[in-house]
């Protein structure tokens, strides 16, 4: 498939710059692929398209301050984005700018964090050794930003909104963000109406946002990314399929999680492990049976993913809807829920 199958035209005032309140006060389109019908609800009448028994399945990553400023022993400034973590000094970044940063550079952020570059990495970023007096992730927190998406241009007041109110697990360079627009109130209203609530790891990374570059998109290679999936959560998802309930992603880092560990229609591992799952047209989804997503990026492989499992045609006329409609897009934007297609 060409890479222009998955374009789309945006107005740029579409793009949310601000979150919403309260966070579920957002808009949310229902989609049926089966029936091919669209509609238009807000986020608080979620359960309107659940019974109970169905489990959702959210990724609890949390979005570390990903983006280090420090200079060379020359003066130069150079900006350091943590992509993945090595081991417990060593990391996949990438670096402004990157031309100049050959391997041997030391980068000095303060007294107690400086770096050394000490590879490159297949996607044109860098390998960083850092050293450090104390204990990193709070050296990070004092010194590091919470990265937001380059199509925002507004500061964010408080950086919590771009965390999920259930993250747990540091190590994301970017928010899941249809987890953004749930409450724990309206997990708690969920929960208490029969729906399970089950809880993956995926820390999102280049493989998530990272642009397609090539014209046939099957030629498109995918970052890999950290996954984990607890005991208790593979149990929840053999039981809920047992029963014939539905398997609801809770935005595309768990639907990529689920499929990427699947065993069989049924079951996914248990563990750790890191994925370069790429879903676009054609793939067959295996535990997936709904999903809550955003509004993605034209030529995205998130855009790709939703296209799978809905179908390209019924997805951009869904876009174009959406924009006629004025949704508000992409990360701090509104959400849908695609109630899944008989398979």
């Amino acid at each position: 498939m060409l890479l222009s199958d998955f374009d789309y035209e945006l107005p740029e005032e579409l793009i949310a710059q601000k979150p919403i309140e309260p966070r579920n006060f957002s808009r949310l389109m229902v989609l049926d692929p089966s029936r091919q019908t669209i509609a238009h609800e807000h986020f608080y009448d979620l359960k309107k398209f659940l019974t109970a028994g169905d489990t959702l399945i959210f990724n609890d990553t949390r979005v570390i301050p990903a983006r280090l400023i420090g200079r060379k022993s020359t003066g130069a400034r150079v900006e350091i984005f943590l992509l993945r973590r090595l081991d417990a000094v060593t990391w996949e970044t990438l670096v402004k700018p990157g031309r100049k940063i050959i391997e041997g550079t030391e980068i000095f952020f303060d007294d107690a964090l400086s770096c050394k570059i000490v590879g490159r990495t297949d996607f044109g970023g860098r390998v960083v050794e850092f050293k450090f007096s104390g204990v990193f992730e709070e050296i990070l927190d004092r010194l590091g930003e919470t990265p937001l998406p380059p199509y925002i241009h507004e500061k964010l007041d408080d950086s919590e909104r771009y965390q999920t109110v259930y993250n747990r697990e540091r190590g994301s360079a970017a928010a899941p963000t249809a987890g953004l627009h749930f409450t724990a109130e309206q997990m708690s209203e969920l929960k208490n109406f029969g729906v399970n609530l089950g809880f993956v790891t995926l820390h999102v990374g280049l493989g998530t946002f990272r642009p397609v570059q090539v014209e046939t998109i099957e030629q498109h290679d995918m970052h890999e990314e950290f996954f984990s999936i607890p005991q208790a959560t593979a149990d929840l998802i053999r039981e809920t399929k047992l029963r014939g309930k539905k398997i609801v992603a809770v935005g595309t880092t768990s639907v990529r999680t689920l499929e990427a560990a699947a065993l069989d229609k049924k079951s996914v591992a248990v563990g750790s492990s890191s994925t370069k799952i790429f879903i676009y047209p054609g793939y067959e989804f295996k535990i997936v049976d709904a999903m809550i997503t955003n509004f993605h990026l034209p030529k995205s492989t998130l855009l790709m993913l939703v296209s799978a499992f809905a179908g390209r045609e019924f997805i951009l006329r869904a876009y174009r809807e959406a924009v006629d409609a004025r949704y508000r897009f992409f990360s701090f934007g509104d959400a849908m829920f695609i109630t899944g297609r008989e398979r």
